[in-house]
């Protein structure tokens, strides 16, 4: 969406006739009605103007005959800061202000349920869900999740990411890279695994 500050001068004033004239006569100028009034030397200069503020998104065409409206300022995104959590120290809580390597304000609607941090990937177990090194997860944070799900985990004080299974009684994390086995976890140590957060979208960087 345009801004004010993408618009040369004059562009910025046959923006406001186009507006204005359409206000007070229910309909838009024709293009001789823009040169003229704004002393421009020909109807294909006001056809540059019109095409320009089209192409910047500042006006959009209608379907009918000679339809052009100021395109609607949609309002900015609402942001929410997001702490990217990066290695975590054995024994502490996985927001821990020590395990936290920056701060990324993210659009608040990307990602539901909602974003409550970011984790970088480490390795490949992952892969065939899309889930690459490298990659920046969105994780909402909560201590239970569906089966099947993409879940952040807790295992001996490591991190991981994994796929929830639950069956007949057993808990298993399981990787999506054939070359990775599952994880079973063991439910004579409860106090080994918890699960810190749900999967709920990716941000790549380039």
């Amino acid at each position: 969406m345009h801004s004010k500050a993408d618009l040369t001068a004059n562009q910025q004033r046959v923006l406001d006739f186009i507006a204005e004239y359409s206000a007070e006569h229910g309909r838009p100028p024709a293009l001789r009605d823009i040169a003229d009034a704004l002393g421009l030397r020909s109807h294909s200069s006001a056809q540059d103007y019109v095409e320009a503020l089209v192409r910047k998104g500042a006006l959009e065409r209608l379907p009918q005959h000679r339809g052009l409206r100021a395109a609607e300022r949609r309002p900015a995104p609402a942001l929410r800061e997001l702490p990217l959590i990066g290695r975590v120290a054995a024994g502490t809580p996985i927001m821990a202000d020590a395990n936290v390597e920056n701060h990324y304000a993210v659009d608040a609607a990307l990602f539901r349920p909602r974003a409550d941090f970011l984790l970088r990937v480490v390795g490949l177990s992952m892969r065939d869900a899309g889930i690459l090194d490298g990659d920046l997860i969105a994780v909402h944070r909560t201590d239970d999740a569906d089966d099947g799900r993409i879940v952040v985990a807790r295992l001996d004080d490591e991190i991981t990411v994994k796929r929830l299974k639950r069956e007949r009684g057993r808990t298993l994390l399981l990787p999506e890279n054939p070359d990775f086995a599952p994880i079973e976890v063991d439910p004579r140590r409860t106090d080994s695994f918890a699960i810190e957060g749900l999967y709920v979208g990716m941000i790549r960087q380039g």
